[in-house]
This record gives C-alpha cells, structure tokens and sequence, in this order.
C-alpha cells in the first residue's frame, strides 16, 4: 500500500486570517509546543511537499518498502540522496527557524518538535528539538545498528563514484534529488564498514512507522504544553496530525501558522495564512523578543 502523499481539502474549514495576535498571546502566557513542517524551510531553499511548486507535484518519495526491495533501489536512492545532501549541507537557518530559537531562548516554548530531517532547527539554536522523522544528518545500519556521521558516508561515496557530478532538476525535502535513471547509471552503493550491512539515512521513509518510544515522547511534550502552534505543515500525514487531535480533544488551542489550507484546521482555533519569516519576525517584535542569527550550516 502507497502512503498518503495528499490531501483535499473539505469543505467548511475556517478561513486563513493576517491576524497574529493569537499566537502572541500564545507566546506572551508561555508553554507553547511548536510542531514544524516542510514550510518552514523553504525560505532557506529546501522545497516543501505540498505547497505551490511542491515537490509532489513531480516527486515520488521512497518508500521504506522500496528502499529494502533490492540493490537497484537502493543505488537509485543513495545517488539521488548523496547529490541532494550536498545543497542539504550547505542549507542556512532562515528567519523562522531564528525566531523559534529565539522563543525557545526567552522561556515561551515548553519545547519543539519538527517533522523536517534538515537539522536548520538545531542549527538556529533551538534545544532539545525532537526530530520526529529523523536526521539526515546521521546514518544507520540495517543489519547491525550502528550508526556513522553523513559526512563520513559522503566521503565513501565520493571515493567510490569519482567524478559523479550530474546536475539535478531539483531537491526534495527528504534530501533526494532529481535524477534520471541515465544519470544515476552504475553509481557505487557502499556498505556498511562493520558488517557489510545495508546503510540508510537515519530518517523515517514514507511507509516507515516513527520509533513508539519517540512517539509517546512527544505525547508527553502534548501534555505539558500549554498550547501548540503549528508552523508550516500541512499535516497530510498522521504522524504529525495525531499530535493536533491530541491537543484539541485535551482543550488545548492550536495555532497554525500555513499558507495553504491543512487537514488539522478543523481542530485549530486559527489558521494564518502568512508567509512563515515575515510572520513570526513580526511576532518576535511585538513581543519584545530579540532574533539573533543562526549558528552555522549543517557540518559539511
């Protein structure tokens, strides 16, 4: 079975509003749980899935079960995966990302979980972020279950595909990039170094289900939050959703900061149609809050 990749939106959900003045009273009373998505690292150039120009509209993500069904997969993936890594690592926290840290910093967030895999939280100076599908940042094996930096993979996979350097019609927000079979050609997979294992990036695929122990983690960040403000996800996927369900039927208002419409409006007290950095720039000024910038890129 294919994993939910879209989602149409039903008639009478609540329209979009400008109005800010909900989430900085949200911020101003403190304990607020931000749950991120795609949305809020597109201002750094890493596409969303679903937004216009979204990366669906011409991007099949791998899947877990496609990833496991065989070395041809599995090469197309890793090529496609190693190319989009490279603009991954060079990617830069954006003002949204500085002005989560900058909530964080101030005492108004209990905490922050983020369905994106590119690291551009922590980069910002966010802590104790809880990547809910994972980092690409880091790999794992497989078989035995260690794990090794993504730098030191790339490095492999540089010695073993020299000269690979084919230019990508774009990068998706699970790090894969655009290439044609003719383009992936015979691109050198490489194994793992303790067991000669199947290495894969340690994020979760589409039809991969999130750790249970991760999952009930940020159920109990639900139930300390005070509120949860939802920033740039469309919340196609229950992974993310549940956690929306979790804090409307506990009383608990959720805020949505998306431009598009998302399937968790229903449970939301407002949904604000604005553009991420410009909106939460504007709320960190009304608060008094002061946005520094981000640390570093992601380690090359």
């Amino acid at each position: 079975m294919r994993p939910t990749l879209s989602w149409t939106p039903t008639e009478g959900l609540p329209p979009a509003t400008t109005d800010l003045e909900p989430v900085v009273e949200a911020l101003g009373t403190g304990g607020v749980l931000v749950l991120s998505g795609a949305g809020i690292s597109t201002e750094s150039g890493i596409p969303d899935y679903r937004g216009e120009g979204g990366s669906l509209s011409r991007h099949t993500p791998m899947t877990y079960q496609d990833f496991t069904s065989g070395a041809r997969a599995r090469r197309r993936y890793w090529a496609r995966s190693h190319l989009g890594w490279k603009t991954f690592r060079r990617a830069l926290p954006n003002a949204g990302h500085r002005a989560v840290a900058a909530f964080g910093r101030s005492g108004a967030l209990s905490g922050v979980i983020t369905q994106n895999v590119d690291g551009l939280h922590q980069a910002a100076g966010s802590e104790g972020v809880v990547e809910l599908h994972g980092g690409l940042d880091r790999v794992v094996c497989l078989t035995c279950g260690t794990f090794v930096a993504r730098r030191e993979v790339a490095r492999r996979l540089e010695e073993a595909n020299p000269g690979f350097q084919p230019v990508a019609a774009g990068v998706n927000p699970d790090g894969d990039a655009d290439l044609t079979d003719e383009q992936v050609g015979d691109f050198r997979v490489v194994p793992c170094e303790v067991c000669g294992g199947i290495l894969k990036p340690d994020v979760v695929f589409f039809g991969e289900t999130v750790p249970p122990a991760r999952v009930e983690h940020c159920r109990e960040l639900v139930r300390a939050a005070t509120s949860l403000l939802v920033l740039g996800s469309s919340l196609t996927v229950m992974s993310g959703l549940r956690f929306v369900r979790q804090a409307a039927q506990a009383g608990k208002p959720v805020l949505i900061v998306n431009r598009e419409p998302t399937r968790g409006d229903g449970q939301a007290v407002t949904r604000i149609g604005l553009p991420l950095g410009a909106a939460l720039g504007t709320v960190a000024e009304r608060l008094g809050v002061d946005v520094e910038d981000g640390r570093d890129a992601l380690d090359a």
